[in-house]
């Protein structure tokens, strides 16, 4: 076995794994109790579709309890919500992209401000941090401050 796997460039257990495997492909999951569980599956996700297949095995097992019959697996649940198109959107899809063109619209003045700050070290070893609040609407300037750790001149510049 080790040799023809060798010559084939596959694992043994590759090899082995396909010399067992039947002939003919799995089928599809059915089972005939299935067709008493489909109708009751699809009024519970008709009522409630924002639940999943977890919740809805719990409202299911105590419908079913209350009839006295058999509860039923939440995994049973699940592969019959996927045969019949029942199972919840997954989170994580890919959202669409939404073009930022970096203009924000205000009917008038002094009803959206936008703000900034920035900071840079000087020669001197000095740290200057400035920032500022410009109005949305006509992109005025209404107010700025530049401050140094230590009072020095480049603060003082850059405020006048």
């Amino acid at each position: 076995m080790k040799a023809v796997a060798d010559v084939l460039g596959v694992s043994r257990s590759q090899l082995y794994a396909g010399l067992m495997a039947s002939a003919r492909p799995r089928r599809r999951y059915h089972k005939a109790d299935d067709a008493v569980v489909v109708p009751l599956i699809t009024a519970l996700v008709a009522a409630r579709p924002t639940y999943g297949y977890r919740r809805i095995t719990a409202l299911l097992n105590r419908q079913l309890r209350a009839a006295e019959a058999a509860p039923v697996n939440h995994k049973r649940v699940y592969r019959i919500m996927q045969a019949h198109s029942l199972l919840l959107a997954r989170r994580y899809t890919v959202r669409p992209d939404h073009a930022h063109d970096g203009k924000v619209v205000t009917l008038r003045s002094n009803l959206r401000w936008c703000s900034d700050g920035f900071e840079f070290a000087c020669w001197n070893g000095e740290v200057v941090r400035g920032a500022f609040l410009i109005d949305a609407h006509d992109r005025e300037v209404m107010a700025q401050v530049a401050r140094s750790r230590t009072p020095g001149s480049a603060a003082r510049t850059c405020r006048t």
